[in-house]
């Protein structure tokens, strides 16, 4: 009995592939994937590697799950870390992501059949005028990870880079972003932090040791200097008291006796009013005190020679003489 019921449905399950095989919309489909989108030659003229759409969506199936993975494995690894250290991951792991689709793309197509190394070699003069052209941006995207993975930049960081001074706001693949004393937005490539000294004002706190340097005549008063010079940082709020004020004796000049006032301020990047509030300080002190802040000097001698008409007269005058 069961043997009967077994035939029967085997030969129903027969009838159902058959009319699915014979049914023109199902060749139609069958037919559509093995259609010849490009064949490859090769160099003795011969049939070689076939392009066809089927090995298209089969490419594109295999880059669609690998995105679904990667999404995946970047939830399990930032799930627990904290919201800065995972910003910071997103961004190097989206650099990595593209890696890894050129590695699996360049599988896939080496799998069906297409000879990878022909087609590089193929286009090699293509390939090293792009890789010229990306030199930039490569190094730029490289610099990037390393900052991020190395850690000498933070958000809020007050930096400078070749002469420039800007609080960074924004850490990005390729550039950073900083806003400078006056407001204004500098973009920066990445690839300078590896080709220049990068001084990062804030790296050991928000605290900087700020100085003003300041020249006062020969024959003053050192000691009263000294005073003023305390007094005069002492006087403006936004230095601390502790550590304090300090004065340098910094050289003998050629026409001024050259001090420098050290002192410690909380917020280097407008550490440029604590240091003008001083210098009007300074300059109100040294007037009351009759200490003057010298300019540079130079005598000049002018040496005038005869002139030569002159000279000229008088020999013409003195051969007159002669002959009388």
């Amino acid at each position: 009995m069961q043997d009967n019921v077994t035939d029967k449905i085997e030969k129903e399950v027969g009838k159902v592939s058959d009319v699915i095989t014979d049914t023109n919309a199902w060749g139609k489909f069958i037919e559509f994937l093995n259609y010849k989108i490009y064949e490859f030659t090769n160099d003795d003229g011969g049939a070689g590697a076939v392009i066809k759409v089927k090995y298209v969506l089969l490419v594109i199936a295999i880059l669609i799950v690998t995105t679904y993975i990667l999404r995946w494995v970047k939830r399990l690894l930032t799930r627990k870390m904290p919201a800065e250290d995972a910003a910071k991951f997103t961004t190097v792991f989206s650099f990595a992501r593209w890696l890894i689709y050129i590695i699996i793309f360049i599988i896939v197509i080496d799998s069906i059949g297409i000879d990878v190394t022909a087609v590089f070699a193929a286009s090699a003069a293509l390939l090293i005028g792009i890789g010229l052209a990306l030199q930039t941006l490569f190094q730029d995207i490289i610099s990037g990870v390393f900052i991020l993975v190395d850690q000498s930049v933070h958000v809020g960081d007050v930096i400078e880079l070749e002469g420039k001074v800007g609080r960074v706001v924004e850490i990005k693949l390729r550039t950073t972003r900083a806003v400078t004393i006056d407001n204004k937005v500098l973009v920066i490539p990445n690839h300078l932090y590896l080709t220049n000294s990068l001084y990062n004002w804030t790296q050991n706190g928000t605290s900087t040791r700020e100085t003003v340097d300041v020249g006062v005549a020969y024959g003053s008063d050192i000691e009263l200097v000294k005073k003023l010079l305390i007094k005069a940082a002492e006087s403006c709020k936004l230095v601390f008291k502790q550590p304090g004020p300090t004065v340098i004796f910094n050289d003998f000049g050629e026409s001024s006796l050259n001090f420098r006032v050290a002192f410690t301020v909380e917020d280097s990047f407008n550490s440029r009013i604590p240091k003008s509030e001083i210098r009007f300080a300074i300059d109100r002190l040294f007037r009351e005190n009759n200490i003057s802040i010298p300019f540079p000097q130079r005598d000049i001698h002018i040496i005038q020679k005869p002139d030569q008409d002159i000279q000229l007269k008088m020999k013409n005058n003195s051969h007159l003489n002669t002959n009388d």
